[in-house]
């Protein structure tokens, strides 16, 4: 596989702030890469960065062999870009939308009509192209969005919370359009998400924390660095729970929401000498494997949270800090 996107010392700064403190990595062709962080974690930043609506304060990046500050047009031409907020025109069709990208991104007359039709057909919107998009549900709209960033056959997708807002049995609907998208076309997909069940079906994983990379990996592997199986117990006193624990077992013990966690061998094992020998009384137990969340929780020291603010909102924080630093 060759690296369709490659990031070398990537930094922005506003005034005195570091949203991202020079970041090093790279996008294989045709993979699913996907950015876990928590509110200001510099993810969104990177994304703008590398999608050339925000210009780096230092380091490179380059898509598709494009310098993002030199080529900008280039670059712009070679992605994709959905953001968490809708930014279609909800007064036109379907067809009109998608027209008038077709016209921004010089997509050649004589292929629009093909175009639309396609990638329609990918996600399954073909009879809705002469209808008015604010007609649309939450989801339709989403996958014309969707539909709409692949009209001039991009190399790379970004998705910044692609779901964020929808229905359980929504975003499993998006999800299919998104792998079926990826098979058929091959286009490398960069996603933002806070779903742990969306980070799985990532090849990588790049988890930010104050504007750092700190982990980058496949989940599996991820996962598997966390180490061992992880009991969760509540008791009848915590605290004594939490002494006895730390000096029996000689291991780290959290407590998060008043449940009592810690990383255990052989589990199945462990769990029945446990409950047996155990002298605090025990309310509740939990054995399971690791997740991408105790992944994130044990490098970060927080769980993954719904972002609240929306890209428009982050937008505007960055452009206002960006006028003060001038």
């Amino acid at each position: 596989m060759s690296k369709i996107v490659e990031v070398k010392g990537l930094k922005k700064n506003y005034k005195d702030f570091e949203a991202v403190k020079g970041v090093d990595f790279h996008v294989e062709s045709g993979e699913i890469f996907g950015f876990l962080g928590p509110n200001g974690a510099g993810k969104s930043t990177t994304i703008n960065m590398l999608s050339t609506i925000v210009k780096p304060s230092e380091g490179k990046a380059f898509i598709n062999g494009f310098d993002i500050v030199k080529q900008k047009n280039k670059v712009r031409s070679s992605i994709g870009l959905i953001f968490q907020e809708s930014t279609l025109d909800e007064k036109l069709t379907a067809n009109e939308n998608l027209m008038l990208h077709c016209k921004f991104y010089g997509v050649e007359k004589n292929l629009r009509e093909a175009r639309i039709q396609e990638v329609l057909e990918i996600v399954d919107l073909t009879d809705r192209r002469t209808n008015v998009v604010e007609t649309f549900s939450g989801g339709m709209k989403r996958r014309l969005e969707i539909a709409r960033g692949l009209l001039h056959y991009p190399k790379v997708l970004f998705l910044d919370e692609p779901t964020v807002g929808l229905d359980p049995q929504t975003r499993a609907h998006i999800w299919e359009y998104i792998l079926k998208l990826k098979e058929k076309a091959g286009i490398t997909i960069f996603l933002t998400t806070h779903y742990m069940d969306e980070a799985e079906i990532c090849d990588r994983v790049a988890v930010m924390d104050g504007g750092n990379l700190i982990a980058l990996d496949t989940p599996d592997e991820l996962k598997r660095n966390v180490g061992g199986d992880i009991l969760e117990v509540t008791t009848e006193n915590n605290e004594e729970a939490k002494k006895l624990i730390k000096a029996t077992y000689l291991t780290e013990v959290k407590e998060l929401e008043q449940v009592l966690s810690f990383h255990v061998t052989k589990g199945d094992e462990f769990l029945v000498e446990f409950i047996k020998t155990f002298n605090i009384p025990i309310k509740s137990v939990n054995l399971r494997r690791p997740t991408l969340n105790d992944v994130f929780l044990q490098l970060t020291g927080r769980e993954i949270r719904e972002e609240v603010i929306s890209q428009k909102d982050r937008m505007k924080k960055q452009l206002r800090q960006g006028r003060r630093g001038h």
